[in-house]
């Protein structure tokens, strides 16, 4: 009975063990759908084939209070926050003045599992120390730019290819002997050809170099899922399109800036994933879900992504006001249960304060559709948050004339 009972133990222990869930994702520069689709990538496609290649927007949303800068620094932190410009304040790669309020993930794994191993690898530090924050990491692999010995600097910038060789090493080396919980990697010298030579051959073989690095990274996620029996997530994504006349610029809000891509190892995406346009801010949802990263409320009322994993209730949520009412929509992924609807005429989780919401009415999922009273809270702004028993979606309410002045504040 004894050695039945430890061997009980020792199963339930390797269980435990298997059920190790690890994150993984990379951001590779200046990226269009179209050229990634038109191209040869061995790598990706073999990640593709295990899981999924989706496309993804980024840049917001186009002409609404949500739009965003389609530039570098700006998509680093939706992704990893996954809210939209409006929100996080990152509007160019200055990184000026970043809203802290809208917690990284990073940040919200640590408050978690603050005993759990977080890791970059980059070729900027300005990821590390302005973005995530360096209290948030406890693996750093980066600033080599800063090494003007080890990678003499060239004109052609041709040194960044090196310095991103560096970081898809250590990044491979550093997953398969430490194996962080939690880990971004960047990559940059696509964008460097990019801005140097547009839609070009020097551009697609920074895109063929890049490949190589990510397949370095994915076999040490294999090689822990093999060797560990860990169970990996791993998503690779772009963080700016490129413009239509050259491929050399971006910034704007045109079709090809906006179109970005995820690529995961994940093959069960869920009905948004494969019906609807995600963006590149449902990232952080979705690894926080395969993590098992609990999202605290407020959060999840502010967050604008949504899973591509797992059970999704409600998507696309309009907002409309009309005499003291407002007249709300949404998509039903799930039409079994409720969705709460919650309201309230302040943004003071934009100043580090809790917002009053209430909770003007729960309704069946399934019905789509509400138009509720507002006259007891007159107001020239609405949050409003819908809550279905899966996940909770957002949306703003402001005049025309507030979101145009709006819209004047997003740089470039």
């Amino acid at each position: 009975m004894k050695k039945y009972i430890l061997a009980l133990a020792f199963l339930a222990g390797t269980s435990a063990y298997a059920q190790q869930k690890k994150a993984v994702f990379i951001i590779v520069d200046g990226i269009s759908a179209d050229v990634i689709e038109e191209m040869k990538t061995p790598a990706l496609a073999e990640i593709a084939k295990t899981g999924k290649y989706i496309r993804a927007h980024v840049g917001g949303e186009k002409d609404d209070y949500a739009q965003t800068p389609t530039i570098s620094a700006v998509g680093y932190n939706s992704v990893i926050t996954g809210v939209w410009y409006n929100k996080h304040n990152v509007g160019g790669n200055s990184i000026t003045a970043p809203n802290y309020n809208y917690q990284n993930i990073f940040r919200l794994f640590k408050a978690q599992y603050p005993k759990k191993k977080t890791a970059i690898y980059s070729s900027w530090t300005d990821n590390r120390t302005k973005l995530v924050q360096d209290q948030y990491l406890d693996i750093k692999f980066d600033g080599y730019e800063l090494d003007t010995v080890k990678f003499p600097q060239d004109k052609q910038r041709d040194f960044m290819e090196r310095i991103d060789n560096q970081v898809a090493t250590d990044a491979a080396n550093n997953i398969r002997t430490q194996a962080p919980d939690l880990s971004w990697v960047y990559l940059e010298y696509t964008d460097d050809m990019g801005h140097a030579y547009g839609d070009s051959e020097q551009f697609h073989t920074a895109i063929r170099k890049m490949d190589e690095k990510v397949g370095r990274i994915w076999k040490a996620v294999q090689y822990r899922e093999k060797q560990f029996k860990e169970d990996w997530i791993i998503v690779i994504t772009t963080d700016h399109g490129r413009d239509e006349r050259s491929g050399k610029g971006h910034g704007g809000q045109s079709m090809r800036q906006r179109s970005g891509w995820i690529v995961t190892n994940q093959p069960q995406l869920n009905n948004y994933a494969q019906y609807y346009y995600p963006g590149i801010v449902d990232i952080m949802p979705t690894v926080a879900k395969f993590i098992n990263l609990q999202l605290p409320k407020d959060i999840l009322m502010e967050n604008d992504g949504i899973s591509l994993i797992g059970k999704v209730s409600v998507a696309r949520p309009t907002v409309n006001y009309f005499q003291h009412k407002l007249d709300i929509t949404w998509k039903a992924m799930d039409k079994t249960g409720n969705v709460k609807i919650w309201v309230t005429p302040t943004n003071l989780f934009k100043e580090g304060q809790k917002d009053d919401y209430k909770l003007l009415a729960e309704v069946p999922v399934g019905q789509e559709h509400a138009v509720l009273n507002v006259k007891d809270m007159p107001s020239e702004f609405y949050k409003v948050v819908l809550e279905g028993a899966e996940n909770t979606v957002n949306r703003w309410w402001m005049p025309e004339d507030a979101k145009k002045q709006m819209l004047k504040t997003v740089v470039p």
